[in-house]
């Protein structure tokens, strides 16, 4: 059982969730298999914090030229994902989450970190949110990433196991271990129904 303290974290906690859009739902461009069977739990989340739950969105460039550095060899490879050739609903939120927006709001974000949009850690500590509680799509790459940055700016991590979405059982199985086993009192793991009790509280 969590003490108090543990439990109240949560509670003020904010929850980010990860780029549930429509290109990595199923028939989308980059299709995440699990999506479909993790999304009734992230609605759920959701619904119980919609004011304090934040969107993001992995948006593409208009031209790979747009993007510095490998970015710019990788939309040339993914030229179709591109802003050119994309329809515009591509990058919009699923549905089943974008009817919370507002009063959730959404941050978009160039790169897999939801950190990569510097306005995000600023609203965090802005409102001296101490806790981000992660949701979303991928496990192994814009979650990964996500959660790095957020240990490496000081919040604690609550990670939703069974709200979280890959293309890869591989990277997924992996990243659920290494966030198991490393990152002691920086990263915590619970299910969504552990989460709806500790905001039960």
């Amino acid at each position: 059982m969590r003490d108090s303290a543990e439990i109240a974290d949560i509670r003020d906690a904010v929850h980010l969730c990860i780029d549930m859009q429509n290109i990595f739902a199923p028939g989308g461009l980059w299709a995440t298999p699990w999506m479909e069977r993790v999304l009734p739990a992230i609605v759920s989340i959701v619904s119980r914090r919609q004011a304090r739950t934040i969107f993001t969105r992995f948006m593409t460039p208009q031209d790979p030229d747009d993007r510095p550095g490998q970015w710019r060899s990788y939309f040339r490879h993914w030229s179709q994902a591109t802003r050119r050739h994309l329809p515009p609903s591509a990058l919009d939120l699923v549905p089943a989450l974008s009817r919370f927006v507002p009063p959730a709001a959404v941050i978009d974000k160039p790169a897999y970190s939801a950190f990569s949009n510097p306005g995000l850690a600023g609203l965090l500590l802005e409102k001296s949110v101490g806790t981000v509680v992660i949701t979303g799509a991928e496990t192994d790459v814009c979650v990964l990433s996500t959660v790095l940055s957020a240990v490496d700016l000081g919040f604690r991590v609550v990670i939703v196991e069974d709200a979280l979405c890959s293309s890869s059982d591989v990277g997924h199985d992996a990243l659920m271990t290494m966030y198991r086993t490393r990152f002691h009192g920086q990263v915590d793991l619970v299910t969504a129904e552990e989460l709806a009790e500790f905001w039960r509280e």
